[in-house]
């Protein structure tokens, strides 16, 4: 069959690369299947060029996927106005954690033919065969569609991979590498190429507000993995990996087996993940540090206790410091997930996460609060349902047509504080937060005027190379031993990617959350500005 993966546009200048599709591309490639990619991603194209192009190519099926989210709600509406609108509408098949929880509402809404639920792999395979071969939608598991009657059918789900390893790898060449490599991530080199990937799958946790609930942990063999690894930077120049499993460090063990099969081949890539702060020690950092880890994010959520206890996150504040302060000594950059609106939640509660982030944040990402989303499919959904905040009639429509219209607004306020409470609490936190960070970066970008100017520093590239100063401590920066301006994108990327760096690597150690100090100049004649100790606290004058 003839199918067409459509890649919707997030209207971010890069995108990550699109992983489900490439699942379900690795499987139906395997079985013969003719697959094009329609890239709005990349290209910003309106969302009526989709109807335009398939009234000009013949697709015996089209397939978007998508997650929760009040812009990928949006989007696909407006996609879906045109897959419809189509002269040579295709089958139109529909996958993701956002419309699995609430099938209905979703065949209703987009008019879309077929809903895939939960994990595809094996549906997609089975679906394509049933409908090449015109037998029924009910001999294939994990499928919802609506009968000649209008009524909701629905098959029970596929049982899920066991074995990842025994899943095709990604069809990398049928999709826009050239472009998903640039995405830019924390604590990547501006000459770095990146992509995701995923080590496991699932999650050991039952967080209340996580719409991601397949039961269990598989994970893939740790060798299987670094060939694929291997094979990304051989044949697409890859030098950064970031793990997207809901929780790569979910399996002290796994992580241990990744980290030494990295530091067995000695690759050229560093990596990212998310982690548990439950599962966090000194000698495991260490590792994850030596095989390459920079950057570990962090859902953390709150620093009450009480909080922490409704949201079933299984942490304490002492165990979020501890694991913080850990992850920082080793030279990890942490990143800093909170939200603010459950049960319990009062302007104190919110007022020690911000007290926690302006004293912890290293400044490798922007970080700001946004409130606590009952998104379908969670167990917070359902309390929402329970406590009248969204309708019980027609919660999916309640959540996605008027409530949740925006993850800055609130969708529903589980809280005892009034709405206009809530929004002056959250204008106090992100004002306190961005003024924090902009005050930073001001900073850091006077001290390296100083530094220029007091060094005559010749390999100095420009205020732009280094993003107005918003160096993460630990960070390493290249020196080529050739003067390549890379601040500039005159330099295309074919040229970029043939050109291999070298020269000598030196050692930066922040100030974002440090007293100043005087730059201290070392052997070779080139100011540290940042060579201060790490146990210092930031200074009240700064963070205030």
């Amino acid at each position: 069959m003839r199918i067409l993966f459509v890649v919707y546009d997030n209207g971010s200048y890069d995108h990550h690369f699109p992983m489900g599709l490439g699942a379900i591309g690795g499987v139906l490639k395997k079985e013969g299947h003719e697959i094009e990619v329609w890239s709005q991603d990349m290209h910003h194209w309106p969302d009526d060029y989709l109807r335009i192009f398939l009234d000009e190519n013949k697709f015996d099926v089209v397939v978007v996927s998508l997650i929760a989210g009040y812009y990928q709600y949006k989007k696909v509406l407006a996609l879906s106005r045109a897959i419809n609108s189509s002269k040579n509408r295709p089958t139109y098949i529909m996958g993701g954690y956002g419309p699995t929880p609430e099938p209905k509402y979703f065949l209703d809404k987009t008019e879309c033919d077929i809903i895939c639920l939960g994990e595809g792999e094996i549906t997609a395979v089975k679906l394509m065969d049933a409908l090449e071969n015109k037998t029924p939608l009910e001999d294939v598991p994990g499928v919802a569609w609506k009968d000649i009657q209008g009524n909701l059918q629905q098959t029970e789900r596929a049982p899920q991979v066991e074995d990842l390893d025994s899943l095709p790898l990604y069809p990398y060449e049928l999709f826009p590498m050239h472009y998903y490599r640039m995405v830019q991530l924390p604590r990547a080199q501006s000459t770095d190429f990146c992509l995701p990937m995923m080590s496991a799958r699932g999650c050991t946790f039952v967080c209340t507000f996580c719409y991601r609930m397949d039961p269990g942990y598989r994970k893939r063999d740790p060798k299987a993995l670094l060939d694929e690894i291997e094979f990304l930077q051989k044949e697409y120049g890859i030098t950064r990996i970031t793990f997207q499993d809901d929780l790569l460090m979910s399996s002290v063990e796994h992580t241990y087996e990744v980290c030494n099969e990295f530091i067995k081949r000695n690759i050229p890539v560093t990596w990212d993940c998310n982690g548990r702060l439950n599962y966090c020690s000194p000698d495991l950092l260490r590792l994850m540090k030596q095989a390459g880890c920079v950057f570990i994010n962090y859902g953390i959520e709150s620093m009450d206790q009480k909080v922490l206890n409704e949201m079933k996150k299984g942490l304490s504040p002492k165990m979020v410091l501890k694991g913080i302060e850990d992850t920082l000594d080793v030279g990890i950059s942490p990143g800093f997930n909170f939200i603010f609106g459950s049960l319990h939640d009062t302007k104190e509660t919110l007022k020690k996460s911000v007290d926690f982030l302006l004293k912890y944040d290293d400044f490798s990402q922007k970080r700001t609060i946004r409130p606590v989303t009952p998104y379908p499919g969670s167990p917070l959904y359902f309390t929402a349902i329970e406590m009248g905040l969204l309708d019980k009639d027609n919660p999916c429509e309640d959540f996605y047509e008027r409530k949740h219209l925006n993850s800055e607004f609130i969708s529903a306020n589980f809280t005892d504080l009034t709405d206009e409470e809530f929004y002056e609490c959250l204008n106090w936190a992100n004002k306190k937060l961005m003024k924090n960070y902009y005050d930073v970066q001001k900073h850091n970008t006077l001290e390296q005027i100083e530094y220029l100017y007091k060094t005559k520093d010749v390999s100095f590239r420009g205020f732009r190379r280094y993003g107005g100063g918003s160096i993460a401590r630990g960070q390493e920066t290249k020196v080529p031993e050739k003067e390549v301006n890379w601040e500039g994108s005159q330099v295309n990327d074919a040229n970029r990617f043939s050109n291999h760096q070298g020269g000598q690597t030196r050692k930066i150690d922040g100030v974002e959350r440090y007293i100043p100090k005087e730059p201290i100049f070392e052997e070779d004649g080139r100011a540290n500005l940042f060579n201060i100790s790490r146990k210092t606290q930031a200074p009240s004058r700064v963070f205030q």
